[in-house]
C-alpha cells in the first residue's frame, strides 16, 4: 500500500497521500485550498547535505522531466570513466537541465573546475567548506514554472490523507 506525495504550488505545501492499491494517475485537490496538487517524485537515496537537511524531497520537481533524466543517468552512467572528472561533471550538467534544477553558485564553479580536468578531490579539498555552507541547488518552483526570484522551501504537512 504506497503513500504518494503531492505539492500545491499556491499554498507551497508538501502533503503525504495513502492509498489501499496502486494508483498512479490520481490527483487529488489540495487539503488547504482545494486546488489540484501535482504528484511528485519519491527519492530514494541522497547524499550529503540534502540529506541532512531533508533538501531533496522538499523540492517541488517535475516528474516526467525527472524520470527522463534518471533513464539519461542511467544509460550514460555505465559509460562513464571514473578517471575522468570531465564526464561526471557533464552528465552532472545534463541533469541539471533536463530536471530545470538550476546548480548552485559553489556547485557551478566545482563543475567547472571538474570540465577543465582537475582533481576532484584537490577541489574537495579547497572547496570542501563552501559546499558544505551553501546550497547545492537554486531551485524557485516547480520545473518550467517560470516563478520569478527565490521561492522558500515547500513547508511539509504530516498528515496522512486518503487517496
Amino acid at each position: 500500500m504506497p503513500i504518494y506525495e503531492f505539492y500545491c504550488e499556491d499554498c507551497n505545501t508538501l502533503f503525504n497521500f495513502f492509498s489501499r492499491t496502486v494508483n498512479t494517475d490520481k490527483q487529488p485537490p489540495c487539503p488547504r485550498c482545494r486546488k489540484q496538487l501535482q504528484k511528485q517524485l519519491s527519492v530514494f537515496a541522497c547524499t550529503g547535505k540534502a540529506k541532512e537537511e531533508g533538501g531533496m524531497e522538499n523540492l517541488p520537481i517535475d516528474e516526467g522531466a525527472m524520470e527522463k533524466a534518471m533513464q539519461m543517468i542511467s544509460s550514460e552512467a555505465g559509460r562513464i570513466n571514473e578517471d575522468d572528472p570531465r564526464q561526471a561533471a557533464n552528465l552532472m550538467r545534463k541533469l541539471s537541465e533536463m530536471t530545470g534544477i538550476k546548480l548552485g553558485e559553489g556547485m557551478n564553479e566545482a563543475l567547472k573546475r571538474m570540465e577543465a580536468g582537475e582533481d576532484p578531490d584537490q577541489i574537495e579539498s579547497e572547496m570542501g567548506d563552501l559546499l558544505q555552507s551553501e546550497e547545492p541547488f537554486e531551485f524557485t518552483g516547480a520545473a518550467g514554472s517560470g516563478g520569478k526570484g527565490k521561492k522558500p522551501a515547500p513547508q511539509r504537512d504530516e498528515t496522512l490523507y486518503d487517496l
